[in-house]
């Protein structure tokens, strides 16, 4: 795999762009393989990566149904932050987003990764304890954040109203190195080096089926025929409980839409990620000027991948009155992507029911941000067979056990 570089963008432009090879290989799968990942999205490609990386097992097929990052990988809003309120949840996000500011170095792909700060806002005086609460919590956790004034907040946000009529801004939970990245370049750049490292990604390959022996996974039937393997991984998000029910067990978890737009290009006015949990809805501005907007999930179960305008709608209302010159504003486009929620709104990283099966499920609505931590806990797990410190409180018997990881308050708008 030959190394990006300023020279080498230099050496191609005398060479008329002419010598630059594919990104990744496009084979044909092989009728064995000691890994098989299902899921080409972000969190299956850095489950690949880092299986290759940390433990040396290179013998894996990435399938993907679609196209390489064709599902929530490309349909998020790019948020990236670790200010969780339990350890759990604290411990993977930090894990991730200390990976993402390094991402670019380690795979020699640029990621885009701008620390340009995250801030929740608080709008009623619930919200006040509960962020204050947060913000002592990730003291304790090693994560940076902190409680900041109304008055830091308009310092910070200059365009934001901060003495709305019905809620206004009281405070705000702030960490300065959370931020974004080009999500795209995520799974690119995983799917760079996997190929770089002799795995198999193979597109528009759809499992339909699973299956096993004595109870242990034997293999996958696919459109491209059938291929057998040690050890299968799933991590297909909103379609978790869909392969899950191939193999035999039901999962814990529910899959609805949750949909976001963007607005026409403007000069820049906003360098930071704003969400406002009690109006419903976050904001921030992308490098090409588009106002990158978005709110809740659906509220009843579907697997649609597109917006619909009412709620697009109760998202703009809500937002209007804290971002009063986003009224302003022409929406160009919307979209929408299945999440797989949990009941208590965090992750499964765990063993199932069946032999030699992994799931990595349940990431919501705050799949992106995890991507990196995902995939480094997800590939222990595969690798040992047992999960690792990182991965150890998300099983699945936590749900048979009582053993919640609640994060649905302190999630914020669950992003």
């Amino acid at each position: 795999m030959r190394r990006y570089s300023a020279f080498a963008i230099a050496r191609e432009a005398l060479r008329h762009h002419t010598g630059w090879e594919r990104a990744w290989r496009s084979p044909e799968p092989k009728k064995r393989y000691n890994v098989i990942v299902i899921g080409a999205g972000g969190h299956g490609l850095a489950t690949a990566y880092y299986l290759g990386k940390n433990y040396g097992i290179r013998d894996i097929a990435v399938l993907e149904k679609g196209w390489l990052g064709g599902g929530n990988t490309g349909r998020n809003t790019t948020i990236i932050r670790s200010n969780y309120l339990q350890d759990p949840s604290a411990a993977i996000y930090e894990k991730s987003r200390s990976l993402y500011e390094t991402f670019s170095q380690d795979l020699n792909y640029n990621a885009m990764f701008s620390p340009r700060g995250v801030m929740m806002l608080a709008q009623t005086q619930h919200e006040i304890r509960g962020y204050q609460r947060t913000a002592h919590a990730n003291v304790l956790q090693g994560v940076q954040t902190e409680f900041i004034s109304p008055e830091r907040v308009k310092e910070i946000v200059p365009i934001i109203n901060v003495g709305g009529p019905r809620y206004p801004v009281l405070g705000a939970l702030w960490q300065p190195r959370a931020g974004s990245a080009r999500h795209d370049a995520i799974a690119w750049g995983y799917a760079r080096a996997c190929s770089g490292m002799g795995m198999d990604i193979i597109q528009k390959c759809e499992v339909t089926g699973v299956r096993s022996e004595g109870g242990v996974v034997t293999g996958v039937n696919t459109s491209k025929g059938d291929i057998d393997c040690e050890k299968l991984a799933i991590v297909v998000a909103g379609h978790s409980g869909h392969l899950a029910g191939m193999a035999g067990f039901r999962l814990p978890i529910e899959s609805v839409a949750l949909q976001a737009l963007v607005s026409e290009p403007i000069k820049p006015c906003m360098d930071c990620v704003v969400m406002a949990n009690t109006v419903h809805g976050y904001m921030s501005q992308s490098d090409k000027g588009e106002m990158v907007i978005g709110g809740g999930a659906d509220g009843y179960n579907n697997y649609t991948q597109r917006g619909s305008f009412h709620h697009i709608e109760e998202t703009i209302r809500a937002l209007v009155e804290t971002f009063p010159m986003i009224s302003r504003l022409k929406m160009m486009r919307m979209w929408g992507g299945i999440v797989d929620m949990t009941g208590d709104r965090s992750p499964i990283i765990s063993k199932t029911p069946l032999g030699n099966i992994f799931i990595n499920c349940g990431w919501g609505t705050g799949g992106f941000k995890s991507i990196p931590g995902s995939g480094w806990a997800m590939a222990e797990l595969v690798a040992k067979g047992e999960p690792g410190p990182l991965a150890a409180e998300f099983g699945l018997d936590r749900f048979k056990e009582g053993r919640f990881i609640d994060e649905s308050v302190a999630a914020g708008v669950a992003h």
